[in-house]
């Protein structure tokens, strides 16, 4: 899991997007729209990152709702996220 976590976070392009979806998603559960509202990033934008974290069990969203579906973080993700706040402290030293 660090390993994924380095490279969604730190080591590739987006990654500091993706990290304030994860934190944001941490607080509440948001469907697209109002994390794009939220944090000020185009939607398409969104919906690509949210794909990315959904394809790599970091958010999830349930069954069979597609049209302003709702992320959640993965129970997994809940389990891991001190791992994340930790490689969050990295991000500054790397960029």
């Amino acid at each position: 899991m660090n390993d994924l976590f380095y490279w969604l976070f730190i080591g590739s392009k987006g990654g500091i997007n993706r990290v304030k979806i994860v934190k944001l998603l941490k607080e509440n559960p948001y469907n697209a729209k109002n994390i794009s509202d939220k944090l000020g990033l185009n939607y398409k934008t969104v919906r690509h990152h949210l794909k990315l974290l959904e394809e790599h069990d970091i958010v999830i969203t349930p069954p069979g709702v597609r049209y302003g579906a709702v992320y959640f973080l993965t129970e997994e993700m809940k389990e891991n996220y001190e791992m994340f706040e930790k490689i969050q402290e990295n991000i500054s030293k790397v960029k």
